[in-house]
């Protein structure tokens, strides 16, 4: 066990057990790395990567239903820093919003009295990032501003909420699963309620389809998926058909753009929101284990999926490299008919019982490669992905499942065989993309390499077994103890096992298994040692098995204390150690006591038959060790008197004799066998105060006084100094000054006094008292409480066992299976973060005050100062507090090797170095920023040599396209590719004429006229629309043909859309080439997602990008102020300088400068003054933003760069420190 440095001042900490059913879906892993749960009415905050308990939040009175961490999808400076927020909701219906750091609640919501059914911070933060928005039961959605509690707006539904899920790609939609259906809202706004009441569909339930009997076999598994044809209609399904929609969670794909996820307990379904139709199919055969829950992910496209056993499988997305043919020939015999999720790995389950069973899981948001299983009994497992490369290449590989491979590129850059790298950093680095592999020409001459995943479990926590227990705390710190002391709490189980845990980090230190049967009380006998018991259940006599043991900690060994007794007979009520822990009381329920020796296992005294039965008993602090002492003192140093009166004469057969007596002087010490005499006073059940003596082996009955008429019969007595007290069944407490021979008895009016405690420390006369109903502390000086607890009225849980853990703390143990350790007051708190001894450090650069985090971030970006690359704050020049500076290095030590590696690696370019500290501070707008700028000023620079050849550049970016989650932000060629698939597959999947008619609809905006004309004439003639569909099939077929055709064709088009029919107008502009004037048009009737789209599927680059570049400045606009997807979108245009006048005039320095370098870096910028002029404001703004952050020499090094505009700054940086130090 790690020696501690003595802590005396032990924090206020709660160790936590079993978790409470309504705990079951709170959970949530946030940007910031930390998981936060609820368990009860607490929620617990827990660092991922070491598995260690941060905080433990108590504030909520019933036991909490959601957790959800703020977003961290903003840009972060000293104003708006990093700080950990967190939203947690509980069963009465109050959700409270958390500055976690600190412990405190920022503010505190309640609408109505109901669980909340579900609530999520708004992802877009552009405008706030303090919104959330939350179900209130039955039936209403609230928006609310989660920094000051205001209610901003509240709309109301027809059915009841169950959940919802926002679309990640479109800030303004939103799913609500309902009781009865699906709800699709697409008006949401921060500003106001939804106006409408969103459209409503109903699920038809996939048992009551065909499908479910036939998914067993393989062969039959196909013809069954063609028979799930609609899944989702507009039209209330019949009674029979569906009972009661037992869809279990809906979310939408963030890995690729209006696709939804609905999960049943044997089904995962894929549909696909442009037709409504189920476009994959995830089934479990029969004898599989049925899912919970499935988390999708962003980065590539996979699920989590929790089963009920405990597992977690991670199911990736089978790439279709079969559609390689032309789109406009026939279909393959056997194209791909579905998106079909390969298993790719599992994790072990766990054993499941009635009372332990998997609860939730939860994935990290950052980097999609661990998940945390979290199971009813307390415990947290935290399992990672590893990747491992398999030797065969990708040509000749034999496994069912397409392979996957790893990607080319490693933090957004393509890297050679022997450049460092970090496979295991995120899933985005471990395998490739879809859009990777695009055909067999490129697999020849591959260096594609097949990788496997599999899970490996790096993180366990584990919580307190289920209540009831028994609670001691080692013997209290003294002037002589203080060398070896550690805080140590005992904890005996109801199974049998006592588990000791160290108070000052909280952690379990050992589990012993020492009874058989629930253990009742346990006394320490050393600061190493102590004495435990239990008893089995009474047989029909009343009679039990009693165990009685005495551990010893370090080597855990333990000895039967009373050997073979034990064996029926009436229960041990209690048992009590002497202060000098030489004697051992033992009480029974109707038996009389026996007194034994601790140092020898022996018993000194069982006593007689009509000896009364102890209704309490207590040592006397006083003995006469002392005075035992002196007199052995004075014996010893007659003998060495003696020794040197005849030393002279001494003969050697005398010498041997006096060396003996010695030998065994010392022995004796050694052994302590100086038997100080003791005392212990004891009540009868007549109340009658016996007080008796032990001295080495002799028992002797000294007094007897009679009872108090005021008193009931006696429970408890504590004894200290001079102080007696006395508690009794009526809860009255009876206060004795030995010295002044007082008495004064106090009716506190709780019912039975359980159990009184004298607080440890010399002259410390606080007492704790423990009733059926709470605690108290009394000052026995003063004789008046100083803090009380009631179960029912200030907590919500009952107290089974207390006791002193140092001079001002106490420890409670409490039937929601928590131990707390409180202060005086025993209000249950929060601590803040920063005041706790964490074993091992933890990353977490949240904790750290705004200006050091920042400060710290700047220092691992801007690697190399002074020539070399170092992790050792102290190398720079950084006037901060020494505090401040330990607080930095450790976060810095606390990383992991592989991270340090790459830090320290001169190779690492700069926009990986972005790329990897956005991960690490779990900034998600800097990680998707620097994704796409380090995928385009890549790739567009290595474009730039081969100008002339154009085949040349549309064949570059396919080797490696940026991946499909970016959507509008693809390059062209692969976004075309994909919508051209997923077109594709809806055909397979049509059912219906609407779907047949979307299907055509599609493929004529992107130009795929023979088949749209071979579906139009599939209408059948009973339909109206029969004769509309055939003139169309023939307006399709001859529309290539001359002038005038066209400017009727136009014409037309555009009167239509005038009188609202814009779809069918843009679809005419498009059959005549005149794809831009058709986005025109969309732009114009506020289409503007729908515009980029066709943009980017029918345009030349050029026109592309100025649909794209009106779309920015429509973003830009203050009333949509999404300015950070307008920056995305330039970045995909190439407009580099474009970005980084943005980014400099919304006043994101850091990002501006460091975009900047990159571009240098590249030769993306072309160089004349206006650019170095705007190069050198940001610059110049970048090093005063430095400089507030107190980083003199980044400041320094910034201000140097930026020319003449940062001239002043510099020799104002320069001046000497007295200077500075005075503004």
């Amino acid at each position: 066990m790690q020696r501690f440095t003595v802590n005396i001042k032990l924090p206020a900490r709660t160790l936590t057990g079993a978790l409470s059913p309504p705990n079951r879906g709170a959970a949530d892993w946030g940007w910031q790395g930390l998981i936060a749960y609820g368990c009860h009415s607490l929620v617990l905050v827990v660092d991922a990567n070491t598995a260690q308990t941060l905080q433990v939040l108590e504030r909520h009175k019933g036991s909490v239903v959601k957790v959800k961490w703020a977003k961290e999808n903003y840009h972060h400076n000293v104003g708006s820093p990093y700080s950990l927020r967190l939203a947690s909701a509980d069963v009465t219906g109050k959700i409270i919003v958390w500055d976690v750091a600190t412990g405190t609640a920022r503010c505190e919501i309640q609408e109505h009295a109901k669980p909340i059914q579900d609530m999520q911070w708004l992802w877009n933060q552009d405008a706030s990032r303090d919104l959330l928005l939350a179900v209130h039961p039955p039936n209403y959605i609230v928006l609310w501003n989660a920094d000051t509690g205001t209610k901003l707006w509240k709309k109301s539904y027809a059915e009841n909420i169950l959940s919802f899920s926002f679309d990640p790609f479109d800030p303004s939609h939103l799913a609500l699963l309902t009781s009865e259906g699906i709800v699709f809202i697409s008006d949401f706004s921060p500003s106001k309620a939804p106006a409408s009441s969103g459209k409503k569909v109903y699920i038809s339930s996939p048992h009551s389809s065909p499908s479910h009997n036939k998914l067993a076999a393989a062969t039959g598994a196909k013809k069954a998926l063609d028979k799930v044809k609609i899944l989702i209609s507009n039209e209330k399904p019949s009674a029979e058909s569906v009972t009661l929609n037992d869809c279990l969670q809906l979310s939408f794909l963030p890995s690729k753009r209006n696709y939804m996820l609905l999960l049943y307990p044997r089904e995962i379904l894929i549909l696909d929101l442009e037709v409504n139709q189920t476009v994959g199919v995830i089934a479990i055969e029969r004898t599989g284990v049925p899912f919970i829950q499935v988390i999708p992910c962003f980065q590539r496209d996979g699920l989590f999926c929790l089963h009920e056993n405990g597992c977690i499988t991670l199911r990736v997305r089978r790439s279709n490299c079969s559609i390689t043919g032309t789109p406009n020939e026939e279909p393959d015999a056997d194209p791909v008919q579905e998106l079909i999720y390969d298993l790719r790995s599992q994790c072990d389950a766990i054993r499941v019982t009635k009372t332990v069973r998997p609860f939730s899981m939860v994935c990290c948001p950052v980097n999609e490669n661990s998940a945390a299983l979290l199971v009813s009994d307390g415990r947290v497992m935290i399992w990672e992905l590893k990747s491992s490369l398999s030797g065969r290449t990708a040509r000749s590989s034999s496994s069912s499942a397409s392979p996957l491979y790893s990607p080319v590129s490693f933090c957004g850059i393509p890297v050679g065989a022997f450049q460092n790298k970090l496979p295991d950093l995120s899933l985005d680095n471990m395998i490739a993309g879809q859009g990777t592999i695009a055909g067999e020409e490129q697999l020849k001459n591959s260096v594609l390499q097949e990788v496997h995943l599999k899970f490996l479990l790096t993180g366990l926590l584990s919580g307190l077994p289920l209540p009831p227990f028994a609670i001691r705390m080692c013997p209290p710190l003294t002037t002589k103890n203080i060398k070896q002391y550690e805080p140590i709490l005992a904890v005996g189980t109801s199974n049998g096992s006592v588990l000791v845990f160290h108070l000052t980090s909280g952690l379990l230190h050992k589990e012993l298994s020492i009874h058989s049967c629930e253990v009742k009380g346990i006394e320490w006998i050393s600061l190493t040692g102590f004495i435990s018991f239990a008893t089995s259940t009474p047989n029909n006599l009343g009679l039990v098995r009693n165990e009685l043991q005495l551990v010893d900690l370090p080597t855990g060994r333990s000895v039967a204390f009373r050997g073979e007794r034990g064996n029926d007979e009436p229960a041990i009520e209690m048992i009590k150690v002497s202060h000098l822990k030489q004697y051992l009381a033992v009480v029974f329920k109707d038996k009389p006591l026996e007194i034994w020796d601790v140092r020898t296992c022996t018993l000194l005294r069982e006593m007689s038959k009509n000896f009364p039965t102890a209704t309490a008993l207590e040592w006397s602090p006083s003995h006469n060790l002392k005075s035992l002492r002196k007199k052995q003192l004075a014996a010893r140093e007659a003998m060495a008197r003696q020794t040197v009166a005849s030393d002279t004469e001494v003969s050697s057969v005398e010498s041997s004799v006096i060396s003996l007596l010695q030998e065994a002087e010392s022995k004796s010490e050694l052994s302590q066998n100086i038997s100080a005499r003791e005392h212990f006073v004891f009540t009868g059940a007549d109340g009658q105060v016996y007080h008796l003596t032990v001295e080495g082996n002799s028992v002797k009955d000294s007094a007897r006084i009679p009872p108090d008429g005021s008193m009931g019969s006696i429970t408890c007595i504590a004894w200290k100094g001079d102080i007696l007290v006395l508690g009794d069944v009526d809860g009255n407490l009876n206060f004795w000054d030995l010295k002044a021979r007082v008495s004064r008895g106090i009716p506190t009016h709780r019912s039975w006094v359980k159990k009184i405690r004298f607080a440890p420390g010399k002259g410390n006369q606080k007492l704790l008292a423990m009733y059926n109903d709470g605690a108290e502390i009394w000052d026995s000086k003063e004789v008046q409480m100083v803090s009380s607890l009631r179960s029912g009225r200030n907590v919500t849980f009952r107290i089974l066992d207390v006791d002193w853990c140092t001079s001002d703390k106490v420890v409670l143990a409490s039937d929601d299976g928590c131990i707390r350790v409180l202060d005086l007051s025993m209000k249950p708190s929060c601590f803040r973060m920063d005041e706790q001894d964490l074993i091992e450090p933890a990353w977490c650069p949240y904790l750290l005050v705004p200006r050091a985090s920042l400060a710290l971030k700047a220092f691992l970006l801007h690697q190399p100062w002074n020539e070399k690359h170092s992790l050792d704050i102290a190398s720079i020049d950084y006037p901060e507090n020494e505090n401040i500076k330990n607080l930095l290095q450790e976060q810095l030590n606390s990383l992991s090797n592989d991270i340090k590696r790459l830090l320290l690696d001169p190779d690492f370019t700069l926009l990986q170095r972005c790329l990897l500290v956005a991960r690490l501070y779990g900034d998600e707008s800097e990680l998707h920023f620097w994704t796409v700028a380090a995928h385009y000023l890549h790739s567009l620079s290595q474009e730039k040599p081969s100008q002339p050849a154009d085949t040349a550049i549309l064949q570059e970016p396919l080797v490696n396209p940026l991946d499909i989650c970016y959507d509008i932000l693809c390059e062209n060629s692969y976004f075309q590719k994909f919508q051209l698939e997923r077109v594709n597959l809806q055909e397979m999947k049509r059912s219906t004429y609407d779907h047949t008619r979307k299907c055509a609809d599609q493929l004529l905006l992107l130009g795929q006229t023979d088949r749209a004309v071979q579906l139009l004439l599939e209408t059948s003639s009973e339909n109206a629309h029969y004769y509309c569909d055939s003139l169309k099939a023939c307006l399709v077929t001859t529309v290539t043909s001359s002038g005038p055709s066209q400017s009727t064709i136009k014409l037309v088009a555009t009167n239509m859309i005038a009188n609202g029919k814009l779809a069918e107008g843009v679809q005419l502009l498009c059959l005549i080439d005149k794809a831009a004037d058709a986005c025109r048009y969309l732009q114009t009737y506020g289409e503007w997602n729908r515009a980029a789209w066709l943009a980017k599927v029918r345009l030349s680059s050029e026109e592309c990008a100025d649909v794209l570049k009106r779309w920015v400045d429509h973003l830009c606009s203050p009333q949509v102020n999404q300015k950070s997807k307008a920056l995305l979108v330039l970045l995909s245009l190439g407009c580099f300088t474009k970005v980084a006048e943005m980014l400099h005039s919304m006043r994101y320095f850091d990002r501006a400068a460091l975009f900047v370098e990159a571009c240098l870096k590249y030769g993306s910028f072309e160089v004349n003054d206006d650019t170095n002029k705007l190069i050198h404001a940001i610059y110049a703004d970048y090093a005063r933003s430095l400089k507030l952050l107190g980083f003199k020499q980044g400041a320094i090094l910034f201000a140097s760069k930026a020319g003449e505009t940062g001239k002043e700054l510099l020799t104002e940086l320069k001046q000497p420190k007295e200077e500075v130090t005075q503004e």
